[in-house]
């Protein structure tokens, strides 16, 4: 992780920054274009939102925006380390003396939520830790609240006339100062699109790779391991080879349309066609072979073939990933497997940070009687994660494993019906024994519930925190979205927010991350022309390119390039507006403050152009200040107007 040296005299060169440009402002008293009763009205409603947010992110110890918060009456912080160094491989301490001490504490997962406690010696008593998390009725309160705001009249009109000024504002910008943008880049030495960082803040671990590269993959391991048994089929060990040969296939006879993984126009809409897709050769056993961690063969070829993704993500220097591994919740024992597999395997890279995603999947278990209700879902989620927490040797592996975890997703097809609204009448948790799926909302509730109370505990125990980022807003019903706002630290896709103007506002004002994967979206729900990211990006809204699953999408080797790629040729990005969507993607994602600041200079977390230093991150200040400039008055705008608002008493 080491930058490219550079020579003394470029190192001391100073570059000046950029404070004179050409700004657009508007004349008069009235600068919204709407009746001063409406806007006050609606200037109400938008900081109550906001409100509601800053209260759920601070349950969880998840960050909130700093210029809002700033305006909201919140502090920030900041410093300056060099991101760490590993002398050896970071699973190899597995020294218990090395491990924090137990604490004793008992955990017990009551209405769906862990509850921590300790035994007082003196007594002999239990008390319960005052860990916080958010109150269910109050939850359910809110959520009403933001849906009430979200379909008013006056407060829709506000916020499409505000998106549409910030549209068009960006435009005038970019009339004015484009070449002054790009004569910034000009001037820096060494830097330029190709050697800033970017992560892939949205990107799931079994589809990472190319199907060119897993094809060749699969032709080495057959005829590197022909005889290794890697599946048993009633009682019966199966070899490689045999598995093949009851295929009728050689591994000269393999190609990428044998293995037929990418998605292609019969996928549009079809999510259960997509998911089939993750089966080579349409053979689900060839999935669990090569790209499960949990199988006959201790995920070996898997661990195999993602230390190839990071080898070529290492040689490139510049690309990081966020993976996505699957915990199911069938079981207790899921979570030291997956970490047995990348302590064993060790799978770890500089490059790369884990998000662990859980899919929405009751139902389907349910019927196959391996849960009973949906609390027993819960507790094999998180109870591996609480016992770790408090005595990190009781799962030793996990706790090494857990240090290189950065957040949970909650991921599945969200355009599926849901049968259940998430109200005061929906069972608890324990009570859950119905076949239909809780709603998202619900989900994501009881994700959020019990992360907050294991944030409270690490915390307490010195221990790095884990933020959510759901997938949300790709399809289904609007309310999604709302979830997200108030729940979520980033999300993944975010298209529904083109039909929901309040909220696409509120989300800019949060600057909620969105991590958007277009090519994914144009086989799946959106084709690539109608995609609102150039509008996001144009309007202020915290977006960054992914990939999603480059096995399904991607032809390259390098597939975030991939993306880059065809966005600025579709889209007609300037060099300026790659740079930013690259900057945005290392601020969303989950590696350290130590990293980022490594990565984007050490003042990366301040506000506006001081926190920005163009010879790392190539964007010229000119476009920071623009951003912050612009956030700064629309905040100014409904915190004048809506001051009457009084902050909850939670806040």
């Amino acid at each position: 992780m080491k930058e490219q040296n550079l020579s003394p005299e470029l190192q001391e060169r100073e570059l000046p920054p950029e404070k004179e440009y050409q700004r657009v402002s508007i004349s008069g008293e009235e600068k919204c274009g709407v009746p001063f009763t409406d806007l006050l009205d609606a200037a109400k409603c938008v900081v109550k939102a906001l409100f509601i947010r800053q209260k759920y992110m601070g349950l969880s110890l998840q960050s909130f925006c700093r210029t809002t918060a700033c305006y909201l009456q919140e502090l920030s912080e900041k410093n300056t380390v060099h991101p760490p160094v590993y002398k050896t491989h970071p699973y190899e301490n597995q020294n218990p003396a090395s491990f924090p001490a137990d604490m004793g504490y008992g955990c017990k997962m009551v209405d769906g939520i862990m509850h921590v406690s300790y035994v007082c010696d003196v007594s002999n008593r239990s008390t319960e830790l005052d860990l916080p998390y958010p109150d269910l009725q109050e939850y359910i309160a809110d959520m009403n609240v933001m849906m009430a705001l979200i379909i008013n009249g006056p407060v829709k009109s506000f916020c499409y006339r505000r998106l549409q000024y910030l549209s068009s504002k960006f435009q005038m910008h970019i009339l004015l100062n484009e070449m002054k943008e790009l004569a910034a880049q000009k001037k820096v030495p060494h830097r330029d699109f190709y050697n800033i960082r970017k992560v892939d803040t949205h990107i799931h671990a079994s589809s990472c790779m190319n199907q060119k590269h897993l094809l060749r993959f699969i032709k080495r391991a057959m005829k590197k391991y022909p005889k290794e048994i890697v599946h048993r089929e009633k009682d019966k060990g199966q070899t490689l080879m045999e598995v093949f040969e009851s295929m009728n296939l050689t591994a000269f006879d393999l190609s990428v349309d044998t293995l037929d993984m990418h998605a292609d126009r019969n996928t549009f809409h079809r999510f259960d066609k997509f998911n089939a897709k993750y089966n080579p050769i349409g053979e689900s056993i060839l999935r669990e072979i090569f790209i499960k961690t949990d199988n006959y063969v201790g995920g070996k070829y898997f661990g195999h073939i993602i230390k190839e993704v990071m080898a070529d993500l290492e040689e490139s220097k510049y690309q990081n990933v966020e993976l996505r591994l699957s915990i199911y919740g069938r079981s207790r024992d899921e979570w030291d497997k997956l970490a047995q597999w990348a302590v064993k395997h060790r799978v770890y890279s500089d490059n790369v940070r884990w998000l662990v995603q859980v899919p929405r999947l009751f139902d389907v278990y349910h019927t196959k009687k391996q849960l009973c209700t949906f609390q027993e879902m819960l507790e094999n989620v998180f109870c591996p994660l609480f016992e770790v927490t408090v005595d990190p040797w009781s799962h030793p592996e996990l706790h090494l494993f857990l240090q290189h975890v950065v957040g949970f997703d909650s991921v599945d097809d969200e355009s599926k019906p849901e049968q259940h609204i998430f109200n005061l009448d929906s069972p608890l948790p324990g009570n859950w024994t119905e076949e239909d799926n809780p709603p998202y909302s619900y989900y994501l509730y009881y994700m959020y519930a019990n992360m907050s109370v294991l944030n409270h505990l690490r915390r307490q125990r010195g221990f790095h925190t884990f933020v959510l980022r759901p997938h949300c807003g790709e399809a289904g019903p609007i309310h999604h979205l709302v979830s997200g706002f108030m729940l979520s630290e980033n999300i993944s896709h975010g298209l529904l927010l083109r039909k929901a103007p309040v909220l696409q506002y509120l989300y800019y004002l949060a600057q909620i991350g969105i991590a958007m994967s277009p090519l994914s979206n144009n086989s799946l729900f959106l084709s690539y022309h109608r995609n609102p990211l150039p509008e996001y990006l144009s309007r202020g809204l915290m977006v960054s390119l992914s990939t999603d699953d480059p096995l399904q999408f991607h032809f390259t080797k390098e597939p975030l390039m991939e993306e880059y790629s065809i966005a600025a040729q579709v889209w007609k990005l300037s060099s300026c507006d790659m740079c930013e969507l690259a900057r945005n993607s290392v601020l969303m994602s989950g590696f350290s403050n130590k990293v980022k600041k490594y990565w984007l200079g050490p003042d990366c977390l301040k506000e506006g152009q001081e926190g920005n230093d163009i010879r790392r991150t190539n964007v010229p200040d000119i476009r920071v200040a623009y951003r912050y400039e612009t956030m700064c008055e629309e905040l100014n705008l409904i915190t004048q107007k809506g001051t009457p608002v009084c902050a909850p008493k939670d806040v």
